[in-house]
């Protein structure tokens, strides 16, 4: 059926559908469609029979009629044309039957097909409304339009009370531009029952097609005399304006429908609109918290508009803007958990991810079946290191959504740094069972899994690892970094290790950390005035004072035969925490030891 506009709103840029009488045909005829005497019936509308039925003919030809309703109805669709087909033969003027071959060939979206069939019907039978509403539903779909006319005028002649067929009439006027008589229509229509908004709506689109701006216009201003209080007939004639080149007189006229409603949103909007495009942003702007702190507009409109800054980002102004428009969107939704959704990204896209994740979590309580909610807020909890919340939020929404990938590696993440690596190991093995496209997310959990394996002493399983996530990644430098010092410290593949680690540094140049493991590399490797570079960029580009890079540095200033100074670095090593016994026979003997 044709969709009504509502009482509550008028608007001019929607389109409704063509028609509505191709949803009117049924399955069934009435017993009474089947004329009890075909000749009768035909010479009643001046039709000359093929034929003149005997009494077993007639007979066969109910009977055969029945039997074929019977197969229809049970979906024995081919045997129930069969036999249609068959009473036509022998009664070709059977009007029913042709209506029922006709809808069966509609059924099969044949509607070229089933036309010569419904024109045989309405020829036979004028006053069948359900054959006329079966002709026009065909001509519509077959683009058919300039045949359209004379069905309409036939339903109105059937069913003069039935507003649906002097719309769909006026619409079918309306695509062959003859704009003059769809007006006809609808004033006829007026004076029938009265004026509607689907009639004014739908004749202001017919003067805006005709560039009839004034009498569009016209229309709605008395509208607005007539019912001073109706908000809708001033947001339509602001958008007729608006849109017509008339910013000025739109503005006057929401200007008075905000006076009288100041409680409308859609009006806050509509000025927003014309305020932004005449350039004065900071009234736009303000029109729009206006209408967001309004919780009777509709929550999905206002994050529409709140999408519509996206495209600007990232820009500073968008993003604040989307930032305070999402904040008060909390306020009119409080129970909304699609309000706390958007406003904690917008406070992530803002940086503020300290205030993200309570209004995250927020979200989460109200609605617990959104699963991206959930992975934003368990990455801000690894962020601060809470571990425990990111294990007990990871964990429930695994519950929830045991397949997701992404939240297996999250927890995995948190049960490594919390040092049971055995329960990493099971999250990162799921995170890799789970996800085969995704090149980043596999290389990220078998380089984790290659550490797991390594702290559980597997060292098969941990180098299987880090090959699986270098082929993923063959440039992700963690990996690199970490297994080529582990590689260092069995003192296996020194030159693979030392490639992979200097890679490792070109990707992520200045990284103390990685430049540790190129100088250890090159220790063992017996390079030791390389070594010693390395190992000065390493402790220059450390903020942490690591004991383990001065007492590598120690290591290789002795074996460079600065003695002195490997002492003063094992010394520096061990008053920043360094407690192994390797560490005190070296400061005691004053030589290196392993």
């Amino acid at each position: 059926m044709r969709k009504r506009t509502s009482n509550n709103s008028l608007s001019l840029g929607r389109e409704n559908p063509l028609f509505s009488v191709g949803l009117v045909a049924s399955l069934f005829l009435t017993l009474a469609v089947l004329p009890l005497s075909s000749q009768a019936q035909h010479k009643k509308n001046g039709i000359t029979p093929a034929k003149t039925l005997t009494y077993q003919d007639s007979l066969m030809v109910k009977q055969m009629f029945f039997s074929a309703l019977r197969e229809k109805t049970i979906e024995n669709y081919k045997l129930a044309t069969e036999m249609f087909e068959r009473v036509v033969q022998t009664d070709p003027a059977n009007d029913a039957s042709l209506y029922e071959l006709a809808n069966l060939k509609r059924q099969q979206s044949d509607y070229a097909g089933a036309q010569p069939l419904l024109e045989q019907a309405v020829a036979i039978n004028k006053d069948n409304e359900w054959y006329w509403a079966a002709l026009a539903d065909s001509y519509e779909k077959t683009n058919t339009i300039d045949k359209l006319e004379n069905v309409f005028n036939q339903l109105i002649r059937l069913n003069p009370d039935k507003q649906d067929y002097y719309f769909d009439k006026a619409n079918a006027y309306v695509i062959l531009k003859r704009y003059d008589d769809a007006l006809k229509v609808y004033n006829e229509l007026e004076a029938r029952n009265g004026l509607s908004d689907d009639i004014l709506v739908n004749r202001q689109k017919i003067y805006l097609k005709q560039g009839k701006v004034d009498q569009a216009a016209s229309d709605l201003e008395k509208q607005i005399a007539d019912n001073p209080n109706e908000i809708r007939y001033y947001l339509a004639l602001g958008e007729i304006y608006n849109s017509n080149g008339f910013p000025d007189k739109a503005q006057k006229i929401l200007q008075q429908a905000e006076k009288l409603d100041p409680r409308n949103g859609m009006v806050h909007f509509a000025l927003a609109d014309i305020y932004r495009d005449k350039k004065n942003n900071e009234a736009s702007f303000n029109e729009l918290t206006l209408g967001f702190a309004i919780p009777d507009v509709s929550i999905d409109r206002k994050i529409n508009i709140i999408s519509g800054y996206f495209p600007k980002f990232p820009e500073a102004n968008a993003k604040a803007s989307a930032l305070e428009l999402s904040r008060i969107l909390t306020v009119a939704h409080p129970a909304d958990s699609r309000a706390y959704a958007i406003y904690g990204d917008m406070l992530l896209q803002n940086a503020k991810y300290k205030e993200a994740r309570p209004v995250l979590k927020k979200a989460m309580q109200l609605n617990s079946q959104v699963y991206n909610v959930q992975e934003q807020l368990v990455r801000l909890e690894l962020a601060d290191n809470d571990l425990d919340a990111a294990i007990k939020d990871g964990e429930n929404a695994l519950s929830l959504f045991p397949n997701q990938a992404w939240m297996n590696y999250l927890v995995g993440v948190a049960w490594a740094q919390k040092k049971n690596n055995a329960k990493a190991v099971t999250y990162l093995k799921n995170a890799t069972s789970l996800e085969l496209q995704d090149k980043e997310l596999l290389s990220l959990s078998f380089s984790l899994l290659g550490d797991c394996y390594h702290e559980l002493k597997n060292i098969k399983a941990s180098d299987e690892s880090y090959e699986k996530a270098l082929a993923y990644n063959p440039d992700n430098a963690f990996t690199l970094n970490n297994y080529a010092y582990y590689l260092s410290l069995r003192n296996e593949q020194l030159e693979k290790a030392a490639q992979m680690s200097a890679r490792s540094n070109e990707l992520q140049p200045n990284t103390a950390s990685f430049e540790d493991t190129y100088a250890w590399i090159l220790f063992m490797q017996k390079k030791y005035t390389p070594a010693k570079q390395w190992m000065e960029k390493a402790i220059a580009h450390d903020k942490e004072n690591s004991s383990v890079k001065y007492e590598h540095y120690g290591d290789i200033l002795f074996f460079v035969g600065d003695t002195d100074a490997a002492v003063a670095n094992w010394k520096k090593a061990k008053s920043f925490g360094g407690n192994s016994p390797a560490l005190d026979r070296k400061i005691n003997e004053k030589k290196y030891s392993e």
